[in-house]
C-alpha cells in the first residue's frame, strides 16, 4: 500500500470501545480496498505521529496528506475516506452540529474512555 497517499488512523486497540469500532471501519476499508492504514498506538512508533503515548490515548487521530485530526476533526476525515459514512462527515460537519459534537467528545466522551483505559492500567499493574 502506497502511505504517501493513505489515510492512517492511530487508535487504542486495548481500549475495548475503540477497538470496536475502528475494526468495524478497518474490516469495511478492507472489503472496499481504501487506502486506510489502522494502527494501534500501542504497537506503533508514536515519534512519527509527534505524539507521546498519553496525548494518542486521549483521543482517535487520524494523518492524512500530511496534516494530523483530532477528535471529532479525525472522524471526519475518516469518514469522509469511507462512502457509507460521507453522509454521516457531512451531518457532523454542519456548524452547530460539529461544535455540539466536538465538545460532546472532547468533553464528556473521549475524557470517561480515557478514564477507563486509565483503571485498567492501573488494574493490569496490580496484578503483575
Amino acid at each position: 500500500m502506497n502511505t504517501t497517499h493513505t489515510t492512517r488512523v492511530l487508535f487504542n486497540a486495548q481500549c475495548p470501545v475503540c477497538n470496536y469500532e475502528i475494526r468495524h471501519y478497518e474490516r469495511y476499508a478492507k472489503r472496499h480496498a481504501l487506502p486506510l492504514r489502522f494502527e494501534d498506538l500501542n504497537t506503533e512508533d508514536l515519534a512519527q505521529w509527534g505524539l507521546t503515548r498519553d496525548q494518542a490515548a486521549r483521543r482517535l487521530y487520524v494523518l492524512k496528506d500530511g496534516a494530523l485530526y483530532g477528535g471529532i476533526d479525525g472522524f471526519l476525515v475518516l469518514w469522509q475516506d469511507m462512502r457509507r459514512y460521507r453522509w454521516l462527515a457531512r451531518i457532523v460537519g454542519l456548524p452547530g452540529i460539529r461544535w455540539l459534537a466536538s465538545a460532546l467528545y472532547d468533553h464528556a466522551l473521549a475524557p470517561l474512555i480515557y478514564r477507563w483505559h486509565l483503571a485498567r492500567l492501573r488494574k493490569q499493574k496490580l496484578r503483575a
